[in-house]
């Protein structure tokens, strides 16, 4: 019988990834995080659910027993509107979903976010890898926007991960993108929407848009954004929209068609 207040793994897989996902909470110690995940301590749950500025949020322990339940009660009791991930990080392990690993990932700061730097101007990568980390990795990830000879320098100096530059961890590597190395190194590689996203993405951002026939609209759209937004932060607010669609038609509509006879009306018949 299905616990009160509890998701099933499954429901929650079709949530991650997405704008509606509300906030994910991690209440244990260490491990590798459920995508979009966020880890907090059950000590200090009166002084983060102030900070959660949410409605609703689902809770995730190690077997959905150990500690969920309570912080989910206190949660409720804060107005929240808290759910439990049924089974815990168990249950997600044993249904083969993915998970992200933690170890490769930038140092957090205080508040617990992760931090990256890249060069300003962005145009694919840099706008879809934000989005990666935004929907999958980190929901509260700072990105910095820098000039090319600042990025090394603004990395160090504010402990942020270099992104998409040369001779950096998190770039280009042979024929693929950044993008395909997050995707890759985060753990995600097993998401066939991603990996399908990931190809579009590609062919957009190294000039092979016969990778996929969405790519070469990919990269209109990106180059339209790009000369709409001075501002490299409010462009990537803009890019958010076109790579969540992207991702769900991936996910979920890509065997669907439209054309203008499918939705003419049914002449009548002559008497």
């Amino acid at each position: 019988m299905p616990t009160v207040n509890a998701i099933s793994p499954e429901k929650l897989a079709r949530l991650v990834g997405t704008p509606a996902c509300p906030p994910l909470i991690d209440l244990r110690p260490s491990g590798d995080l459920i995508p979009g995940s966020r880890r907090r301590s059950t000590d200090d749950v009166e002084r983060w659910v102030v900070d959660l500025n949410a409605s609703s949020a689902i809770l995730i322990c190690r077997d959905g027993v150990e500690s969920s339940p309570g912080v989910a009660a206190w949660l409720r009791h804060a107005g929240v509107r808290a759910e439990l991930l049924e089974g815990g990080a168990e249950a997600w392990a044993a249904a083969g979903l993915p998970t992200v690993r933690e170890t490769v990932l930038p140092p957090r700061d205080s508040e617990g976010r992760t931090r990256w730097v890249t060069r300003a101007r962005p145009k694919v990568d840099r706008i879809a890898c934000p989005w990666l980390i935004r929907r999958f990795v980190d929901p509260e990830a700072v990105f910095l926007f820098v000039a090319p000879t600042e990025v090394a320098g603004v990395g160090e100096r504010f402990d942020a991960a270099p992104f998409d530059v040369d001779g950096v961890f998190w770039s280009h590597r042979g024929d693929l993108c950044t993008f395909d190395t997050m995707v890759e190194e985060l753990g995600l590689g097993a998401l066939s929407a991603l990996a399908r996203l990931a190809r579009i993405v590609r062919g957009a951002d190294t000039a092979h848009p016969e990778l996929e026939p969405q790519a070469a609209g990919l990269l209109a759209v990106s180059l339209g954004l790009s000369r709409m937004y001075a501002d490299d932060l409010a462009q990537l607010d803009a890019g958010m929209t076109v790579y969540d669609a992207l991702y769900r038609w991936c996910r979920d509509a890509v065997d669907e068609t439209h054309d203008w006879v499918a939705h003419q009306p049914k002449a009548r018949a002559k008497a």
